[in-house]
């Protein structure tokens, strides 16, 4: 653990920047004293676009978490995610003199071994992450300081970046007058905040679905295994909404929030929206239609997920136990349903557990990168601190999701309004509105010419 008892985490996303602030009391048991949440600026897919208006938003990040927790906050680990990101996994090796017990410098000695693959020189490595290790041929030793054998084979998660995106990254943080503690993947940081104890013995697949991007990480037996990044996310859906309904793109993710899912079925069939254009045209969508629109995209992401652990791993049915889905988009009613149908795996929301303080505030999935930076912090090795599963809170009440402020610019672009039907307790009627068909004949040329 380090020896300040001070964790500060900085999860920099696509659509919000999150600063946690974690303390550490005795047995390790961590709360969390400090939350600031802003609007993103200058970020795109994991990258940086804009260095003065990432630096920016990231300075009101930290100031806001420093107001609520009192600390003045130096140092922070930060989250990573993107295309840029490589992993890979290589095997290292480690000859034991006889009659010789494994010794810690033994075990280092495997692990360089195994990273002593040729990378790419404009690649710099952030992670370095041992999974189980072999001694003389038996297989799922934790630690193998103290044993006996000749034969030391480890397999080593590898992490590694492009150097320029870490590079815009690492000076947007120290503009704003803070020192990078370390960069952690964020696939790593959200399975740690939200992997339970039954989970640390199998193979579970965590999908944090952010804003911009959907990061994968596969966790055998509490370590991280496998990785990748998807470089669509929550966004795309809005895109969507805003280009067939011709909304603004806040309307449109108020819109999402408000009344969208990702299962038709799931949507409240007496609910119907009338839309009028900034063109004046006014025309009205069923929450089942919109949510025919939600579902493609979600659908697609999924099996993009699918595609990338089926290629790297195998079936996914029989590399997996579950799946854990985190991340904002994640609280759209529905997908948890829809990645059951499309991974035929049992499917669990994950929020952050294990903790206490500002429980309430950093209880939903969008807070878990931010929590998994801090239990990171505790020990820098990649693994879930014992702590966090001994007596374990009750689960915080699910926080409605935040509504979506309205266009701070006061257009009048467009407006929605919710038509309820006359006779709430009547069966909904089997016939379309008239006005329905045009707009679906809209929705399928849409998709005709996307696909």
């Amino acid at each position: 653990m380090k020896d300040n008892p001070i964790i500060v985490g900085l999860d920099i996303g696509t659509t919000k920047i999150t600063t946690v602030i974690g303390e550490v009391g005795e047995g390790g048991i961590v709360d969390i004293i400090g939350e600031g949440s802003v609007p993103s600026e200058g970020m795109k897919r994991g990258a940086v676009v804009n260095l003065e208006r990432a630096t920016h938003a990231i300075r009101q990040s930290v100031q806001s978490a420093e107001r609520v927790s009192g600390v003045r906050v130096e140092s922070v680990f930060v989250s990573v995610a993107g295309n840029h990101v490589k992993a890979i996994t290589s095997h290292g090796l480690a000859a034991i003199r006889r009659h010789q017990e494994i010794t810690q410098p033994d075990v280092d000695r495997a692990i360089e071994n195994a990273r002593a693959v040729p990378l790419d020189p404009n690649l710099e490595i952030i992670h370095t992450l041992p999974q189980e290790y072999v001694v003389d041929g038996q297989e799922g030793i934790k630690n193998p300081v103290g044993m006996h054998g000749v034969r030391l084979e480890v397999d080593v998660h590898i992490v590694a970046g492009t150097a320029g995106p870490l590079l815009n990254l690492r000076r947007c943080v120290q503009e704003a007058g803070l020192k990078v503690e370390g960069f952690v993947l964020q696939a790593l940081s959200s399975g740690l905040a939200t992997l339970e104890a039954a989970e640390q013995s199998q193979t579970v697949i965590v999908i944090d679905l952010g804003g911009g991007t959907t990061d994968v990480g596969v966790f055998k037996r509490g370590n991280l295994a496998h990785s990748a990044c998807i470089p669509i996310g929550g966004d795309h859906v809005t895109a969507d909404l805003a280009q067939i309904l011709k909304l603004p793109h806040e309307e449109a993710e108020n819109v999402k929030r408000k009344y969208g899912a990702a299962v038709p079925e799931l949507a409240d069939p007496d609910l119907t929206l009338e839309i009028t254009t900034a063109s004046g045209s006014t025309h009205a969508i069923s929450a089942f239609e919109l949510s025919r629109i939600i579902k493609p995209r979600l659908s697609e992401i999924f099996g993009m997920v699918r595609d990338e652990i089926d290629q790297a791993l195998g079936p996914i049915e029989l590399v997996a136990q579950s799946v854990v889905l985190t991340g904002g988009a994640s609280l759209l009613r529905g997908t948890t349903e829809l990645a059951r149908d499309r991974f035929r795996l049992p499917v669990r929301l994950g929020r952050p557990r294990g903790i206490g303080g500002l429980t309430d505030i950093v209880s939903g999935p969008g807070h878990a990168g931010g929590v998994g930076l801090v239990l990171y912090g505790i020990g820098q090795d990649g693994k879930v601190p014992v702590s966090v599963f001994r007596e374990e809170p009750a689960a915080a009440p699910t926080p409605a999701p935040t509504p979506v402020p309205e266009d701070p610019r006061g257009k009048a672009a467009a407006t929605v309004t919710v038509v309820t039907p006359a006779a709430p307790t009547a069966p909904p009627k089997k016939e379309k509105d008239k006005d329905a068909p045009n707009l679906m004949t809209r929705v399928r040329g849409f998709f005709k010419d996307w696909l």
